[in-house]
């Protein structure tokens, strides 16, 4: 309940200062320091391009909400990793070398990229971690509560297991990737409510976020478990859960278990209107992408109160205590609330979830 009260109060915060047009307010007395003007570069640095939303979501988010703080002048200089740490040095290098004015990292390998951080501070460039939690001297976080997308996903596969549900019943966890401490804080959340209360019968670390490396350790654990004795599967994310539902087509099962999965990607929604996935978890991206660019450019500008005011949480990461944050708060997915969700936030249209393949579903669903 604390999580969800900072989440709310946070956004809230964020809307009341814009909705009085504190953001673009010039800095001043106690709150100046040293200022850029609207000619700002923030380098964008997303690690994957697996999972659609960074291509499709976080970057013409944060690029349009830049231009619309800076009154077009202000640019961003993106680059994707594609998974890949040494790649993603190599970007921050680079924009160290262009000297752009802040730089929002979405970091591949949170503890390795630790350095660059400590480099990119050295040469006199902020750098706020986006999505997940860098090391190093970050000057500020912005990310969904990780540990209540967790709970929510847990909670979500116990309301679909039923009431019968015990310590008989045998669920495989597909957790991310272990360089990723989002994965870690997914993953304990998703703990904190299944532990006592099902069998965690396996549990995969899956490297790289990569549906087929869940694929993979989906057919060992119907191997090892017996696919008729899987109750449920929490998949930490979408794609995994596409990689896990091939697993399991491929071994016969046509009767699929309860399947979580995170970030609402298309696919997953229509394999939640199928019937094939169970639920997702649907962050709002334009949440979270604006407060980031909000952050970066108030950074830059001086504008020290708001930037205080965006970030009025703290998190703790490995190297560093009380980093300011904002957490934006996430819903459960199901086919329940699918029109009022993604729908209704303008992330699709009825005309793209509803294609010819999935139109007698949505009918059922009354969804159009």
């Amino acid at each position: 309940m604390r999580r969800i009260a900072l989440s709310v109060v946070a956004s809230t915060m964020t809307l009341s200062l814009a909705g009085c047009g504190v953001l673009n307010a010039t800095s001043d007395g106690a709150d100046a320091s040293p200022t850029k003007g609207d000619d700002v570069t923030v380098g964008l640095l997303l690690p994957e391009n697996v999972n659609t939303r960074y291509d499709k979501f976080d970057y013409p988010i944060i690029k349009a909400k830049v231009a619309s703080l800076t009154n077009n002048k202000g640019k961003v200089e993106y680059a994707n990793a594609e998974q890949d740490a040494d790649k993603q040095a190599s970007q921050i290098q680079k924009m160290i070398d262009d000297q752009v004015d802040v730089i929002l990292l979405d970091a591949v390998d949170s503890h390795a990229v630790a350095g660059m951080v400590q480099k990119a501070k050295d040469a006199g460039i902020p750098v706020i971690a986006y999505d997940r939690l860098a090391e190093g001297p970050i000057e500020a976080y912005v990310s969904f509560d990780n540990e209540l997308v967790g709970e929510v996903q847990a909670r979500t596969l116990l309301d679909a297991l039923g009431s019968d549900a015990d310590t008989s019943y045998k669920i495989v966890m597909m957790n991310g990737s272990p360089t990723d401490p989002n994965a870690k804080q997914f993953k304990q959340g998703a703990e904190s409510e299944l532990s006592g209360k099902v069998s965690i019968a396996r549990s995969y670390d899956t490297k790289d976020w990569d549906p087929k490396n869940a694929q993979a350790n989906m057919v060992q654990a119907i191997s090892e478990i017996g696919a008729s004795h899987i109750r449920g599967i929490y998949s930490a994310n979408d794609a995994m859960a596409g990689g896990i539902i091939k697993a399991l087509h491929a071994a016969g099962v046509t009767e699929l278990p309860p399947i979580t999965g995170q970030d609402a990607e298309l696919a997953a929604v229509q394999r939640i209107i199928s019937g094939d996935q169970y639920m997702s978890v649907y962050k709002s991206y334009p949440a979270e992408a604006e407060a980031a660019a909000e952050m970066a450019v108030a950074k830059v500008q001086g504008h020290d109160i708001q930037f205080a005011a965006l970030a009025d949480d703290h998190v703790d990461s490995p190297t560093n205590k009380k980093i300011p944050a904002q957490l934006v708060t996430v819903v459960a997915l199901t086919k329940s609330n699918i029109k009022e969700t993604v729908v209704a936030d303008g992330i699709y249209k009825v005309s793209e979830i509803c294609t010819a393949q999935y139109e007698a579903d949505c009918a059922a669903l009354k969804l159009k």
